[in-house]
């Protein structure tokens, strides 16, 4: 009987019938999230579908864990004495390796086909060294069932490089398989599961300030020290798995299982994530699983010789292309991709030491027309209909599992801009099974406001709702902007906001320009208000930091092959009279701040968003946030609510000198708090809130207020001593507090403020 997920996407749900189907009567996933009972039928199938090829695998292959060991069958394996390869190729009609070691005569090594369609050959050792030396270029040739011979790049190739110089030149797969004393061997241990990930997305190729291909090296050495002298604590690393074409920002994979070649080596990839680990840096990767290049001559597209799907590792037709993309789009209810690609996944966490990832296109894969065109209301029958695709959300289940079954403490994030539900909720309960997804709907509304809406007419009750939409059971990472939002065509926020200006007005020798003050206090106002109210994590993308100008173009043919604005301009934060110092700075001490409190992961209450004021004023545990956006009004004793009572300090203000700031807020001020209103009757309180104490909040400023321990308070008194410096005390009781994340259940009615 055929399997019913094949003919899934053109059922309706309730019409299959499996015993697995109506074997769970209650979701837990359903009891989290009770708006999802209508679609509860959807859930138990998907679930079922789960299941029942998890158990195939355990029947079968052992289970996940032996499965995903596909690497040590596949490719080139040195076993007794021989190299063994071994290709999946149902289609072809004869095979052979050939290579540098056999002057590319496939004739010496003719390959054996088994019943499954895997062709291997044996080529034993000579004097005592293996029969294929390490570095030598490989490939595979298999003949088509019209007779035509064709070469393509082995599937599991570990390392693939293409002659330097040359233009439109094919790639060669590589044996990479370097003698014990050339092996890297890490030093590190992997450091701990942060308590909020706070990641800085990089891209190795461009992080060099000179117009070039930076290496691993150069990135370990002089990059990740800047990561970490300002306070993140994860690195998301881009385009690593190889990609023939530079321009695709690694999203056009042609090597699952090869590193990109154009930054080095596979043991400098080890360098540069042992020295991560060094620095207390996780390291995260993108990996592409949505889709796979177009590419024939050096990709897995190679593989496909128009053969039926259950031959191939993509879809037939339609079906196995994206046309947005122009890319093709795997089958994953195809037993030999499900091993490629949850082996893949267990090959950079074991040989690599990566502590995660970031599955790119996540949308792409969950649905059947790929999100294309499509506008997400949020309404949950928009999520869980034919239009879904199981096998995608299965497979996508089953890594999940994997990954944290190798490492709990790995991170997995999901690049998902429909917001399918469940998508963050545990595997066990129901769910998909990620740990976060990433915010996508933020950017936007920064970048529609700059663009569409003068300052005086931000709504900031819309954006209050905005940054808290979410579902408050599944996390999400917050970002402004992340390396989308910089590409050619668009603009980084800082130069959306200075644009031509930061050409010539950035020294802080100069007065500076009224459009340049706006856009340095905006800059790090949005950053700061998104990673405070957006999300459970931070974002942040390589240069944004410091207010990176202009944007983002690979080399390519209509830029003449430039690499002007592929690189990063470190000499800009690095110059000490340039102005992008302050936006650096800042960035650092938020970031200090959050790892300080862990204020993402406390209790969250918005007691104010104020569209005539232009005020937000929200509390995250003992912590008060003030952000006045208004572009002109300053407000001397302004009233803001808060929770409890006694005396509250300056944690950090964007107005400080060192910011860029005028420095009209007193850091030194004792800030005590009066009562509001009836005890127990909160109609009577001031916004809500039993507490209230006054501020001074300049125009286009934000500041922090920590409550003083009130140990610290009763020292001041007996000692007649000022408290210590508010950036160097941390407030013991909030950050020692086991609160759960407390957020509102619906999103706050902020327009009778």
């Amino acid at each position: 009987m055929a399997d019913p997920r094949w003919n899934f996407h053109r059922s309706v749900i309730k019409a299959v019938k499996t015993e697995e189907h109506v074997a769970r009567e209650d979701l837990p996933v359903v009891r989290v999230d009770p708006l999802l009972a209508p679609h509860q039928d959807h859930l138990k199938y998907r679930f079922s579908q789960y299941e029942r090829r998890k158990r195939a695998i355990e029947k079968y292959e052992g289970g996940l864990e032996k499965f995903s060991l596909g690497f040590q069958k596949f490719g080139f394996n040195y076993e007794d004495g021989y190299i063994v390869y071994r290709e999946w190729a149902p289609p072809a009609q004869a095979a052979q390796l050939i290579g540098d070691f056999n002057n590319w005569d496939g004739w010496s090594h003719p390959m054996e086909k088994d019943k499954y369609g895997v062709w291997s050959v044996r080529i034993p050792d000579v004097d005592g060294k293996p029969g294929i030396p390490h570095g030598s270029r490989v490939k595979f040739r298999m003949q088509k069932g019209d007779g035509q011979w064709i070469d393509r790049i082995p599937a599991w190739i570990k390392y693939a490089t293409v002659e330097a110089g040359k233009m439109g030149a094919s790639y060669d797969g590589i044996l990479w398989n370097p003698s014990e004393d050339q092996r890297y061997k890490f030093e590190h241990p992997r450091p701990p599961k942060p308590v909020v990930p706070r990641i800085y997305e990089a891209h190795v190729g461009m992080s060099s300030k000179e117009p070039c291909v930076a290496s691993y090296i150069d990135f370990a050495d002089n990059v990740l020290p800047r990561i970490k002298a300002n306070n993140y604590n994860t690195v998301q690393l881009m385009a690593v798995m190889e990609h023939s074409y530079y321009a695709s920002f690694g999203y056009h994979v042609t090597n699952f299982f090869g590193v990109s070649s154009r930054s080095g080596t596979p043991e400098e990839l080890k360098y540069l994530i042992d020295k991560a680990h060094s620095l207390g840096l996780r390291v995260l990767m993108d990996v592409v699983h949505s889709h796979a290049s177009n590419n024939i001559k050096d990709g897995l597209n190679g593989f496909d010789l128009g053969q039926q799907t259950q031959e191939s590792y993509f879809h037939t037709g339609d079906r196995g292309y994206h046309k947005l993309w122009d890319s093709r789009l795997f089958n994953y209810n195809n037993w030999e991709v499900e091993r490629f690609l949850l082996s893949n996944l267990r090959w950079w966490l074991e040989e690599y030491q990566f502590d995660g990832f970031r599955f790119d296109g996540v949308t792409s894969m969950l649905y059947h027309h790929h999100g294309i065109h499509m506008s997400f209301s949020g309404r949950y029958r928009d999520y869980f209909s034919e239009a879904s695709d199981v096998d995608a959300a299965v497979y996508l289940m089953l890594a999940n599992e994997l990954v944290h079954t190798l490492y709990p403490d790995a991170t997995t994030i999901a690049e998902d801009v429909s917001g399918m539900p469940t998508l963050g909720r545990p595997v066990s309960e129901g769910g998909v099974g990620f740990d976060y997804r990433l915010a996508m709907g933020i950017p936007d509304t920064w970048i529609k406001l700059l663009k569409e809406v003068t300052d005086e007419h931000w709504s900031m009750a819309e954006i209050a709702s905005t940054l808290l939409n979410r579902r408050y059971t599944e996390k999400a990472i917050a970002y402004a902007e992340s390396h989308d939002q910089s590409l050619v065509g668009d603009k980084t926020l800082a130069f959306m906001l200075m644009d031509k200006e930061m050409y010539a007005g950035m020294s802080a020798l100069q007065e500076q320009s009224i459009i340049i003050e706006r856009g340095i206090a905006l800059h790090k106002m949005i950053h700061f208000l998104t990673m405070a109210l957006g999300g459970d994590g931070y974002l942040n993308f390589m240069g944004n930091e410091f207010g990176h100008p202009e944007w983002i173009d690979f080399p390519r043919e209509g830029n003449k092959w430039s690499y002007d604005k592929c690189r990063r301009q470190w000499d800009l934060v690095d110059t000490d009279h340039l102005r992008y110092k302050f936006m650096n700075e800042f960035d650092k001490a938020m970031n200090a701040l959050e790892e300080k409190y862990h204020f993402l992961t406390l209790p969250l209450i918005v007691s104010s968003a104020h569209d005539k004021d232009k005020v937000i004023v929200f509390e995250r545990g003992d912590l008060v946030f003030v952000f006045n956006f208004h572009p002109e009004t300053t407000y001397e004793g302004y009233k803001i609510g808060c929770d409890l009572p006694g005396k509250y300090k300056i944690a950090l203000d964007s107005d400080a000198f060192d910011f860029g700031g005028r420095g009209r807020v007193g850091h030194d001020v004792d800030h005590f708090t009066s009562p509001e209103g009836i005890p127990g009757r909160p109609e009577t309180n001031f916004n809500n809130r039993p507490s209230s104490f006054l501020v001074l909040s300049p125009a286009r400023t934000c500041q922090v207020y920590f409550k003083v321990p009130e140990d610290a308070v009763q020292s001041e008194e007996e000692n007649e001593e000022p408290a210590a410096s508010v950036l160097q005390l941390i407030s013991q009781s909030a950050a020692q507090k086991d609160l759960p994340f407390n957020f509102m259940d619906d999103i706050p009615d902020f327009s009778q403020d």
